[in-house]
């Protein structure tokens, strides 16, 4: 196929490669990276579109992986799982829970694919439980010389360190091992909290909760926090009825509304964020993991996310605040806040530092631009690391700087993709 327009989910950036193929197992990978490489064409390959970065376009050969899907196999006694890389997220935790497992944490969008997730660095909040390249216990991938490789910490070690979070630019994934729990409930408790209150209590409402995130609404003092705690159970969903007022009328139809008239009427934004934090109720429910890890995200948007060292949190937010009550801008949609433990993945936003994520966003066709570069300053002049999937401006000058193992990471690179058959413009800025 040929002239194939793809698009990210929030039309950020589009692609039309010289070539698509759609390959059903790593055999035909291979066959289609050699036969790129014939051409002289570089090869990406795409997951659902929800990074808002350029990481996967080309003008080459753009790989779908939608027939590389299904549970390849699980290991209840070593506890583990290996997914095939185009599998969604939503599909795989269906499945490890007809099998009695789980992943320990995820994020909160479950319609990408466990390949396009793992790598940009998808995460979710927690305490103990990392992001979900950190669950990763082996990785089968396509070099650039059509090779098939696994990698674990144990075999091929450099390569599992540098390429769990490599962006496509070491090959292409084909599949993945994650390490897997026994299924678990998760009790959720949702309540509005004053900004300054959540600010005081910080300590203790991280250190007190499996998982807590937060989400303050700017041009008001309102938060909503939410806390996820394992849970014996029994389970005590939502109602079908509440599940559909609160998480698809109100949270999608009514705020696809609301962001529709505050993008023609921008200065009704203020008094909108108001009456919208303080129409919020408190509400607790208990379920399985991936149904409180997870929610639907049907209005578009463009984002900016950075990782900072936990212990700037509070300045930071403070300083984000103050930007916004200065009235240069007009944002409806809340600042999220959430955490991470520090880990070893050489790429990872949370690499050997225990980490906060300030994630700000705008209403898709809203420009963007001045409050993202005012709050990008902020977020790195603390030694910040910008989400590879989200919108940012940083290069490889910057995040080599905040990267203490991105040379060893790049080094592999050289070893592996030495003509860049898996570059593209995103990647030349990003890594040189």
């Amino acid at each position: 196929m040929t002239d194939v327009l793809w698009h990210t989910w929030a039309d950020t950036h589009r692609a039309s490669p010289r070539r698509t193929a759609t390959p059903d197992d790593t055999d035909a990978v291979a066959a289609a990276v050699l036969s790129a490489a014939e051409e002289d064409l570089r090869v990406r390959m795409v997951g659902t579109g929800h990074s808002f970065t350029d990481v996967a376009i080309t003008d080459g050969l753009l790989l779908s992986p939608t027939a590389l899907t299904g549970l390849r196999s699980l290991d209840p006694e070593a506890g583990t799982a290996t997914v095939a890389a185009g599998t969604p997220l939503c599909d795989f935790n269906d499945v490890l829970a007809g099998h009695g497992r789980a992943l320990a944490n995820m994020g909160d969008i479950a319609v990408q694919t466990v390949s396009g997730a793992v790598q940009t660095g998808t995460h979710g909040t927690g305490r103990d439980a990392g992001g979900l390249a950190s669950q990763v216990v082996g990785m089968e991938m396509v070099l650039a010389d059509g090779s098939v490789v696994e990698c674990s910490a144990d075999h091929e070690p450099d390569l599992f360190h540098a390429a769990r979070v490599g962006l496509g630019a070491f090959g292409v994934v084909t599949a993945l091992t994650f390490a897997v729990r026994p299924a678990f409930l998760l009790h959720a408790r949702e309540e509005p909290m004053p900004f300054d209150e959540v600010l005081d209590r910080l300590p203790e409402l991280r250190a007190g909760n499996d998982h807590f995130e937060f989400f303050w609404f700017p041009h008001t003092g309102n938060t909503n926090t939410k806390r996820n705690n394992i849970a014996e159970g029994p389970a005590r969903p939502l109602s079908p009825f509440k599940a559909w007022l609160d998480d698809d009328f109100l949270s999608n139809r009514l705020f696809e509304g609301i962001n529709r008239v505050c993008r023609r009427f921008p200065s009704m934004i203020p008094t909108v964020n108001q009456i919208s934090s303080r129409a919020l109720s408190a509400r607790s429910y208990t379920d399985v993991s991936h149904k409180v890890f997870a929610s639907v995200r049907d209005v578009r948007f463009v984002e900016m996310e950075y990782a900072i060292p936990v212990e700037h949190t509070v300045d930071v937010l403070r300083e984000i605040r103050s930007i916004v009550d200065r009235g240069d801008h007009r944002v409806s949609f809340p600042v999220e806040v959430r955490f991470a433990p520090a880990d070893d993945v050489w790429t990872s936003t949370a690499y050997g530092r225990e980490t906060a994520y300030v994630a700000v966003h705008m209403y898709k066709g809203t420009p963007h631009e001045s409050y993202f570069a005012d709050l990008e300053a902020v977020l790195t002049s603390v030694g910040g690391r910008p989400h590879w999937g989200k919108l940012h401006t940083r290069d490889r000058s910057y995040l080599e700087g905040v990267y203490p193992r991105l040379g060893d990471a790049l080094a592999v690179r050289e070893r592996v993709d030495p003509h860049r058959r898996f570059g593209n413009a995103y990647l030349d800025r990003v890594f040189g």
